[in-house]
């Protein structure tokens, strides 16, 4: 009889039961785990008066699920009773003991099964929960995981004095809504159905202890802030400042792109530079399987063939339809042979292979004698190839083809001389002028200093941006009343606009460029909702995102 005490109390002690439950018996069905359990305490405070009841007026029994033990259900009966509540004055003659926080009271379930299926639903929501849940041993629906979900209270924040203020999509280009960050906490404070200026004013209207509010350079949060919270000091997003920057010295250098490619001289190439040079592992192709080769000139025989019977039955008046229903062929197909002829077949992508990487090396030993496939596909392991002989073979077989284009190639380019600046493309040249010089290789510092040598206006261009830049790395907000009056004087028309843009938000600017604060945080938050709202596939409405990521973990 101690035995079986002690065993029941180990029981209990393993199911971390709170004080005043007991274990008294245990059944273990299939997957399924059954613990009977009883109360032990004397007596039980009435939840309207607090009178502590003594008197046991009837017993019953409730069935509730809990945390699965060992990959198994686990099912509680639990054998509770019901007290007489002495107080002459109170209206509640006959109540049942309250097993809380362990169970809240007409609960089917304990707080921990209820906080784990929260969790759950929190880390993946419903459908996706639903199915991940018997993984760990416990049955639920959806529609349980979201009324767990939206059951989590939502405090509004106490207290917030650096905000962060964004808009995210909801559905993209159609419905948007305003993501409020902590710049201090970190975190996510709120998200608000929409972007409009009234919505994000009330907001702030309810927090008038916030000093800084970090924002993009878009009109409506200024003006909500303005609106709603006029103590605080408004701080323009610095990346948002060199976004716009990018912009207008992106359309400054595409129209000047001819002038700049006219006046640019050719590049000198090293006197050291060998003419022939390994061949690129994507344009170095192994050979074409005889068999192969066959079969695709069979089927574009028989292509050609089947285009001199459709011009043939064309000829002959049948109309488009009636073409494709004798040929079996799709009408849309009939309709553009017609029009087009025959498509003739293009040569397939080039498959990655594990002997790409040693297309360079296996060229230069081919090159210097090793020209036996045995021989090379023994020195290509040596170094690391652990490919088979027939995939170097297949390579091998093309090279004696493959040198002579590329002397023929080689030949070419000797004969056309090389311009330093002719790929210059207008949207990737505007990344020389933002970036810091002292992150550029020589290359780039070269084509840098050839565009400013070709045009003078862009090197004022070049000049003002790296002015700016630097105002936005360091911080030095003071110097930007010399550098609008130097963009005056430039009389560069892409920077005048931008000018204004600045005069009209000079303060938020100012701010952005003397302050630490920026909107870098609350856009990785942006990131976040995204991740989140589409792990729903699109189907659940605001609240519910907003609960997730309010709470998330």
């Amino acid at each position: 009889m101690q035995k079986d005490d002690q065993m029941q109390r180990e029981v209990s002690s393993l199911l971390s039961l709170p004080d005043g439950l007991e274990v008294i018996s245990t059944t273990v069905a299939d997957t399924a785990l059954t613990i009977h359990i009883v109360t032990t305490a004397k007596s039980s405070l009435c939840p309207l008066c607090a009178y502590a009841a003594t008197r046991v007026r009837s017993y019953y029994t409730r069935l509730v699920a809990d945390v699965p033990c060992g990959g198994c259900q686990v099912q509680l009966i639990l054998h509770v009773r019901k007290f007489r509540c002495e107080t002459s004055d109170c209206p509640r003659r006959v109540f049942v003991e309250r097993l809380a926080p362990f169970i809240k009271p007409w609960a089917r379930m304990t707080s921990r099964l209820s906080e784990t299926i929260q969790v759950i639903g929190l880390a993946t929501c419903g459908e996706l929960g639903a199915r991940f849940a018997p993984h760990l041993g416990i049955q639920t629906s959806p529609t349980t995981i979201l009324r767990r979900i939206m059951a989590l209270p939502t405090c509004p924040p106490e207290h917030v004095s650096h905000l962060g203020i964004d808009d995210w999509s909801f559905r993209r280009g159609q419905k948007f809504g305003t993501i409020l960050v902590d710049l201090e906490t970190r975190k996510i404070i709120d998200l608000l159905p929409d972007r409009t200026t009234e919505t994000s004013a009330a907001w702030m209207q309810a927090h008038p202890e916030i000093d800084i509010v970090s924002r993009d350079r878009g009109g409506e949060y200024a003006a909500a802030a303005r609106m709603g919270a006029p103590q605080a000091r408004q701080v323009a997003d610095r990346f948002h400042l060199a976004q716009n920057l990018a912009t207008r010295v992106e359309a400054f250098l595409a129209k000047r792109r001819a002038e700049i490619c006219q006046v640019t001289q050719p590049a000198e190439r090293p006197s050291d530079q060998s003419d022939e040079q390994a061949p690129p592992a994507d344009d170095w192709r192994p050979a074409v399987e005889h068999e192969a080769q066959q079969v695709r000139i069979a089927r574009q025989e028989e292509r050609q063939d089947r285009y001199r019977q459709l011009q043939e039955l064309h000829r002959q008046g049948l109309p488009k339809k009636e073409i494709a229903r004798r040929m079996g062929m799709a009408a849309r197909t009939v309709e553009r042979w017609l029009l087009q002829g025959i498509p003739h077949s293009k040569p397939r992508r080039k498959r990655s292979s594990c002997f790409d990487p040693y297309a360079a090396t296996a060229y230069e030993l081919w090159k210097n004698g090793c020209q036996n496939s045995v021989q090379l596909w023994q020195a290509l392991q040596t170094k690391g190839y652990r490919g088979s002989y027939r995939t170097v073979h297949r390579f091998v077989e093309t090279l004696p083809d493959y040198s002579k284009r590329i002397q023929r190639t080689m030949k070419q380019c000797k004969e056309v001389p090389e311009s330093l600046l002719q790929h210059f493309q207008a949207r990737e040249a505007v990344w020389l002028f933002v970036r810091d010089p002292s992150d550029l290789d020589e290359k780039e510092q070269k084509e840098v200093a050839a565009i400013c040598q070709a045009s003078p206006t862009a090197g004022t261009m070049y000049a003002l941006a790296q002015q700016f830049m630097r105002m936005i790395r360091q911080l030095e907000g003071e110097r930007l009343h010399d550098w609008l009056d130097q963009v005056r004087a430039s009389g560069i028309p892409e920077l005048q606009g931008f000018v204004q843009s600045i005069e009209k938000d000079k303060a938020a600017v100012l701010a952005g460029l003397t302050l630490p604060h920026s909107n870098g945080l609350v856009e990785g938050k942006v990131n976040k909702v995204k991740l989140m709202k589409r792990m729903m596939f699109g189907r659940a409405d605001f609240a519910l995102l907003r609960q997730r990521v309010l709470h998330a973990l």
